[in-house]
């Protein structure tokens, strides 16, 4: 286990050595420490003393070609950094190091993805008495960030925040300045985090002592907060955008567990679980695996449902390794659901017999996939796609890899006019979001497919038993 210590500095010559030896002072046991040190275009002798440090006793220097804000060196800071949990220290004086044992323990216990240092807990320490308006200031923003993340935070603008590597890896900054505290809180929030606070001291310092921070910076965060309050996921992430959305269509959700409900048994595995959009219709069965190879998801399945005994949230990648199919085997499954999943994975034969080889016979098979090669466009390029399904072909596939298929049939006829526009005609990388909400309105059209074959469509649907 390593810890990654990020330290953005700017004009901070007067206490640089002072805090990295604080930092190197503090015990944390068999735990690793690298301190990951950003120069922010410093001009008062902090690049050369960077410079004397760099390479010595885990300390890293970045030096960014001018001055770029703290938030752009803490984000260079995180991106460069290696450990699995990373906290952010300032370069002055005001927080103290060997509170990080504190700030660890609820990520170290298992209990947090993030922990936030608070000032305002009753602090162990102590606190240097100073500024009233800022501290009203403080308290003003953390009431706004509290409003719009639904969170209750005491202090969202403490420096001294701790999460693991999977979130830090998905938070994607885009705020320059102090603008980061609030952005960090939006998007940790709407990552569904675990998110602790604790207790810690604070010594803060005056204007004529180094503190940069004014009131052009609280505004700033008023904008930030409204910013990224509706964020969904990192810009390049188009498959947690899309599910994120779908997560909100409860009625076409609960339209599509419908079509397969009743071949559902009591022991099921889910591959590719996601955010849990279906996963929580069939959570009160006997035995439910959750599955998803991404951790931000199985992360996510854990904060919902991990707290069920009859819930084990897992991550199996198909094709499958001999210990993880002989693990689902001792599961003794009768049922495997698989919604969209499919063409995300390049061997699809070989995880469709593993689907097989995996549940016994009688055991049943629900498998969504994307139908109609002849709509693959930017939309499926940017899902990661492989490959959307021919009904005939998908039929055979399924038979061939150990089931009797017992259904196959289109889904969703109305969806295909604005899959074919929005990918191949106007090569969107992501469905807008209007446009998915329309989904409410198209029920009706939706549930009249139903007493009908139709003849295409924008899925297909696979009922079919293990022989």
């Amino acid at each position: 286990m390593k810890l990654s210590i990020v330290i953005p500095a700017y004009n901070e010559k007067k206490t640089l050595r002072e805090i990295v030896g604080r930092v190197l002072s503090v015990d944390l046991g068999p735990m690793e420490k690298e301190l990951v040190i950003v120069d922010d275009g410093s001009k008062d002798g902090t690049r050369d003393i960077l410079r004397e440090l760099d390479g010595k006793e885990g300390i890293r220097a970045l030096f960014q070609p001018r001055n770029m804000g703290k938030g752009a060196a803490v984000w260079a800071g995180m991106r460069a950094s290696t450990g699995d949990v990373v906290v952010i220290q300032d370069a002055d004086l005001e927080y103290d190091p060997n509170e990080y044992p504190t700030l660890l323990r609820p990520i170290l216990d298992g209990e947090a993805d993030v922990v936030y240092g608070s000032r305002f807990l009753g602090t162990p320490g102590g606190h240097r008495v100073l500024y009233f308006w800022h501290t009203v200031g403080n308290r003003l923003l953390t009431l706004m960030s509290n409003v719009f993340t639904n969170l209750n935070l005491t202090d969202m603008e403490t420096c001294y925040k701790a999460m693991t590597r999977e979130v830090v890896d998905r938070l994607d900054l885009q705020s320059k300045r102090f603008g980061i505290e609030p952005e960090i809180t939006c998007k940790v929030s709407r990552m569904r985090a675990r998110i602790f606070e604790v207790p810690i001291s604070y010594h803060g310092r005056t204007y004529e002592e180094g503190k940069k921070i004014g009131l052009k910076d609280a505004f700033q965060a008023v904008w930030v907060i409204l910013r990224f309050f509706r964020w969904e996921a990192p810009k390049g992430d188009v498959g947690a955008i899309t599910l994120r959305r779908m997560s909100k269509l409860a009625p076409y959700n609960a339209w599509l567990h419908g079509r397969f409900e009743k071949h559902l048994g009591q022991r099921v595995l889910e591959v590719g679980s996601g955010v849990g959009n279906q996963t929580r219709f069939f959570v009160e069965r006997e035995r439910v695996v959750a599955s998803d190879i991404e951790a931000h998801y199985v992360r996510e399945l854990k904060t919902k449902f991990g707290n069920r005994s009859n819930v084990r949230i897992a991550s199996f990648r198909f094709p499958l390794t001999d210990d993880d199919r002989a693990d689902l085997l001792a599961e003794r499954l009768d049922t495997l659901v698989c919604l969209n999943v499919l063409e995300h994975i390049e061997d699809d034969a070989g995880t469709l017999a593993d689907f097989a080889r995996v549940l016994p016979p009688g055991g049943h098979l629900a498998l969504v996939v994307p139908a109609m090669p002849a709509l693959y466009g930017t939309l499926d390029v940017h899902l990661r796609h492989y490959r959307r399904y021919d009904r005939e072909a998908l039929a055979k596939l399924v038979g061939d890899s150990g089931f009797a298929v017992d259904e196959v049939r289109y889904l969703n006829r109305p969806g295909v006019l604005g899959w074919w526009l929005n990918s191949r005609v106007l090569k969107r990388r992501v469905l807008p979001k209007g446009q998915l909400a329309a989904f409410r309105w198209l029920l009706p059209i939706l549930r009249a497919e139903e007493r009908a074959d139709p003849s295409f469509g924008m899925s297909l649907l696979v009922l079919a038993t293990r022989k």
